[in-house]
């Protein structure tokens, strides 16, 4: 309403410009009664600012109750505030403490990873790395920074693991372990796992070194089997010793009586019969004999190995062990040893080694039984013209002393020679090593050069050609 009135107020002096407003206050000789006049205005001015008061009455009265409706809103929205100040703070507090909890366990599982001594690797769905810890880094040779975000196979193609492991493990949800060895240098156990309530597939890859675990196992395994082979040699050579012992016994007497026969007459057919009976005695005497130094042998490997090793010329182990397998090598559908023509190509003054004699004689014997059934395989092929030959080869070489067998039968394949030093199968998939028995790895060989004279052997083959076995001894 103050409004109108001020509204009123502006137009008046418009609509008293457009109109003769004293026109009402003239008399009829047209003079002006200001009289008049001044009563007018004074009473118009009056209800003006009656109006005006009353006007200013009723904005103070709603001013006033604006302003405690906003006393009432100010002090609200400064509860509000402080309430919210307070939640804030508190809920500062809190994320500050959440925050300090979330670095402090980032930080720790970091840690761990850092200082896991297996090789930790993350991946996506793709092969993409997401994670790749120090133990990673040592064994790659590539640091983290040129690691993650890249392609495993792209950065690595020399991993064992292939991408159809990662695909396998994710399509089973399972988790997917997998065998890597160098047989005497390293094992590794590779288990790949995929990662469970995450947004994106994904799989973790760890690589363990297995190495001194299964070293610690094949040697509990050797152990055993030599044991085993012990007490089977003493006990083969102590059932034969007996009767064998009367056998010999009963010719040297038999053999006296005919000499001290002189009741036979001379010259004749006795004569003859008697020449016929020395023969056959000493024929048996022979073989008598040979029976003997087999069990001599049996009793020697019986007797294991002595506490520290001798100082041995590894020739004469060379040849005892030839003459070892003449005698007792004896494989079902083999040639016999005898057929087999042997070369021999040693140098002259070689150094003695220091070694346990009848272990490195066993470990000789194995490689001599393996190379004939590799003989009697291919003379079974009927090949034409074929002479199976073993060559010997002993030579020195700087401070070690190297022995090499070599024969001309079936040769190896790359998996066969995978796995011809491994005690027992690793891997269950590999076909080829489940089926290849105890006979056709040489593991017990393998033990005995690397761990108990602490050599090396190795093998080189072709499947035409044939195959040659190196070992090295330490001279020192």
């Amino acid at each position: 309403m103050f409004r109108y009135c001020i509204a009123l107020l502006l137009l008046l002096p418009a609509t008293f410009a457009q109109a003769d407003i004293f026109a009402p206050f003239r008399d009829e000789d047209g003079n002006t009664k200001w009289q008049y006049v001044a009563n007018f205005s004074s009473g118009v001015l009056i209800i003006l600012l009656t109006l005006a008061a009353l006007v200013l009455f009723i904005v103070w009265r709603r001013a006033r109750g604006y302003n405690h409706e906003l006393e009432e809103i100010k002090a609200n929205l400064e509860k509000r505030v402080k309430e919210r100040t307070a939640r804030l703070e508190q809920e500062v507090s809190e994320h500050v403490v959440t925050t300090g909890r979330l670095q402090a366990s980032e930080a720790y599982i970091q840690n761990i990873l850092s200082s896991m001594p297996l090789v930790l690797v993350g991946l996506d769905w793709e092969g993409t790395i997401t994670q790749w810890n120090p133990r990673a880094e040592k064994l790659s040779g590539i640091k983290a920074i040129n690691a993650i975000g890249r392609n495993l196979w792209a950065i690595y193609p020399d991993i064992t693991l292939k991408p159809s492991h990662i695909e396998e493990a994710l399509q089973k949800n399972e988790t997917l372990t997998l065998r890597y060895s160098q047989p005497g240098s390293y094992y590794m156990d590779i288990t790949v796992y995929p990662l469970e309530n995450y947004s994106e597939p994904g799989v973790v890859i760890m690589v363990d070194d297995v190495t001194r675990r299964v070293i610690a196992e094949n040697m509990l395994i050797q152990h055993d089997r030599l044991a085993s082979m012990g007490e089977l040699a003493t006990t083969m050579a102590s059932d034969i010793n007996k009767p064998l012992q009367a056998i010999l016994f009963d010719l040297r007497s038999f053999h006296s009586l005919l000499e001290s026969a002189s009741f036979l007459q001379e010259g004749g057919k006795q004569k003859e019969e008697v020449a016929r009976l020395h023969r056959l005695l000493q024929n048996a005497a022979e073989n008598g004999r040979e029976v003997e130094s087999v069990i001599q042998n049996l009793l020697e490997f019986a007797r294991g190995r002595t506490t520290a090793p001798a100082s041995a010329n590894v020739i004469d182990i060379i040849e005892h062990s030839v003459d070892l397998a003449g005698e007792v090598l004896a494989l079902p559908n083999a040639i016999p040893f005898s057929d087999v023509k042997i070369e021999r190509h040693f140098e002259t003054d070689l150094p003695k080694v220091p070694c346990y004699i009848t272990e490195l004689q066993q470990a000789l014997l194995s490689i001599l039984r393996y190379s004939l059934a590799a003989l009697s395989d291919k003379v079974a092929q009927n090949r034409e013209g074929f002479v199976p030959k073993l060559k010997l080869y002993a030579s020195r070489s700087y401070d070690s002393l190297s022995l090499r067998i070599q024969h001309n039968g079936v040769g190896l394949s790359s998996e066969e020679q995978m796995c011809l030093f491994e005690p027992y199968p690793h891997h269950a998939e590999n076909e080829m090593a489940s089926a290849s028995g105890p006979e056709k790895r040489l593991s017990f060989a393998f033990y005995v050069i690397t761990q108990q004279h602490r050599g090396h052997m190795a093998v080189t083959s072709d499947p035409e050609v044939g195959t040659t076995f190196h070992i090295q001894l330490e001279l020192n």
